[in-house]
Parts: structure tokens; sequence; C-alpha cells
């Protein structure tokens, strides 16, 4: 296969297409010395107190799916999980865009 053909397979694939498997996972330890950031910036960890308005419909979902729980724990897991997620899929996306892109010059 031509080095050229290669990279147009690879700007091809779909996201969910690229196989991470040998990545090795983050320890707990490790994610617990970890430096928290959002854009760039340290941030404490803890929790902090705020006061918001949610739909009505956003709030009774919540209360329904946490049981015992408590639903604002439950609405921080949920937005907790998303930023994870998305940030780490778009900062992967930016890594290959830009690491294909250094290849190509």
């Amino acid at each position: 296969m031509k080095f050229e053909s290669f990279w147009k397979r690879i700007d091809a694939m779909k996201d969910e297409e690229i196989d991470l498997s040998d990545i090795p996972g983050v320890m707990e330890a490790q994610m617990e010395r970890a430096v928290l950031r959002v854009g760039g910036k340290a941030v404490e960890r803890g929790k902090q107190r705020v006061n918001m308005f949610l739909d009505v419909f956003i709030v009774e979902y919540f209360k329904e799916k946490a049981g015992d729980r408590g639903y604002q724990t439950l609405i921080n897991e949920a937005l907790s999980e998303y930023i994870r997620n998305h940030d780490l899929k778009e900062d992967l996306r930016q890594i290959f865009r830009e690491e294909l892109e250094r290849s190509k010059q």
C-alpha cells in the first residue's frame, strides 16, 4: 500500500472505526495526582454550591432515576461524564488531525 493511499484511508475513517485498544488505561492513583484543568487553567477539586434554574422535566427525570441517591448527585455525575467523554473525544480528534496534517508536510 502506498503511503499516500494509507492517509486517504485514515482520513475516510469514522471515529468509531479507530482502534484504541493498545492505549493503556489510566490508573486511579494517576488520576488522584492529576492536575484538573479547564481551558488550560488549573481548577481545584471539590464541590461548589450553585443556584440555577432547570426545566421541570429535567429535575423530575433525575429524581425518578436517582432513587435514594439524591437527584443533585446524579445530575452532577451526568454532567461530569458528559464533559469527560466529550472533551476526550474532541481532544483525540484534534490530535489525530494535527498529526495527519504534520505527516503530510
